[in-house]
C-alpha cells in the first residue's frame, strides 16, 4: 500500500458479536469507501474472529452484520490485513469470509498500521 497524506487504518481488536465495535468499525470503513478516502482494515486479537466465514449470530438472537465485510470490495477497499501471530494464538486457519486478506507477520503488521496518518481503534 502506498502511504496517502489522509490515509485512514482501522484496527478491529474486537469479537465480532460481543460489543458493537466489530459493526461500527465496518459502518465507518464503508463511509470512508463511499467517500473514495484511502482506508486499510487491520485485525488482530480477537477482531481476527470476525474474518472466519459460516458464522451463524442469528443462532444467539443478532443480527448478520458481517455480510457487509462482502461490501467491501464495490467500495475499492481492498487493503485488508490480519495477524499471523492473533491467528496462530487462536488456533485458527486462514480460510475467511472475504477473499485478498494479507496475512502478515507481528512485525510487518505492527510497520504496516504505523504508516497511516490516522489509526481508529475498534
Amino acid at each position: 500500500m502506498s502511504v496517502t497524506e489522509k490515509s485512514v487504518a482501522i484496527l478491529n481488536a474486537s469479537a465480532p458479536l460481543s460489543n458493537a465495535n466489530a459493526k461500527d468499525s465496518l459502518d465507518i470503513a464503508l463511509i470512508f469507501g463511499s467517500y473514495e478516502q484511502a482506508i486499510s482494515l487491520y485485525f488482530q486479537g480477537d477482531g481476527v474472529y470476525q474474518l472466519i466465514a459460516k458464522q451463524h449470530p442469528e443462532l444467539i438472537q443478532q443480527k448478520d452484520f458481517l455480510k457487509t465485510l462482502d461490501a467491501l470490495e464495490f467500495y475499492d477497499i481492498e487493503n485488508i490485513y490480519v495477524c499471523h501471530h492473533s491467528l496462530n494464538q487462536r488456533g485458527l486457519p486462514s480460510n475467511f469470509s472475504i477473499e485478498n486478506v494479507q496475512v502478515l507477520k507481528q512485525d510487518d503488521f505492527a510497520t504496516s498500521l504505523h504508516q497511516h496518518q490516522t489509526i481508529l481503534r475498534f
